[in-house]
Parts: structure tokens; C-alpha cells; sequence
């Protein structure tokens, strides 16, 4: 069971009581952008094995958006942390290195 924690109003809970919304720390592309970057960010996800960085919605509580940082083979939770955020901080990619040495990249 994957349990998360919602950085806005404290609350944690089982995932049912959140709504996922995909990948976080999109680059986002709209009018004036090439046909291929805006159907790279349409169209193009990474679905990694392991560690990987989500939008959720507390949906059946305070209603706002958050960031996870989790891995998706261990249903293992490193951090959540507020929507606002424009990528993951120092200090959880350290946590996260700490945990899974061979982990690459930020996302």
C-alpha cells in the first residue's frame, strides 16, 4: 500500500484518498513552440522502473496538488513536498543517492 503524506495540510493516508497526476517538473511548451517539443510534452512520459517524481492531488482532503518523490518498484515514499516547487532540492536527491546508490539523473 502506497501511503503519502500531503505537505499542505499534514494528513497522511493511503493513496486512495489522493488522485495521481503524472509526472512532475515538466517542461511545459504552449503557442510559439515547435510541432515536435509540443508533442513531446503532450504526448511523452517516462514510466521509470525506480525512482521517479509524481504530481498527486490530496483529493479527498484540503484538495491542493503536491510533488512525491518515490520509487515505483517498493512503493518506497523519499519526500512529498509543495506543487510550487520547481525541482527536487539538494537535500532529497542526497537522501535518495543515500538509499539507492545507483540511481541516475533527477528524474
Amino acid at each position: 500500500m502506497l501511503l503519502l503524506t500531503c505537505p499542505c495540510c499534514g494528513v497522511s493516508a493511503e493513496e486512495t484518498e489522493f488522485a495521481p497526476g503524472g509526472e512532475a517538473h515538466l517542461r511545459r511548451f504552449g503557442p510559439g513552440s515547435s510541432d515536435r517539443e509540443f508533442e513531446s510534452y503532450m504526448f511523452q512520459r517516462k514510466n521509470p522502473r525506480g525512482v521517479h517524481f509524481e504530481r498527486w492531488r490530496h483529493a479527498y482532503g484540503c484538495g491542493k496538488w503536491f510533488l512525491a518523490a518515490r520509487c515505483t518498484t517498493t512503493l518506497e515514499v523519499f519526500a512529498t513536498y509543495p506543487a510550487q516547487t520547481p525541482e527536487p532540492s539538494a537535500e532529497l536527491i542526497a537522501k535518495i543517492r543515500e538509499k539507492r546508490p545507483d540511481w541516475e539523473g533527477t528524474q
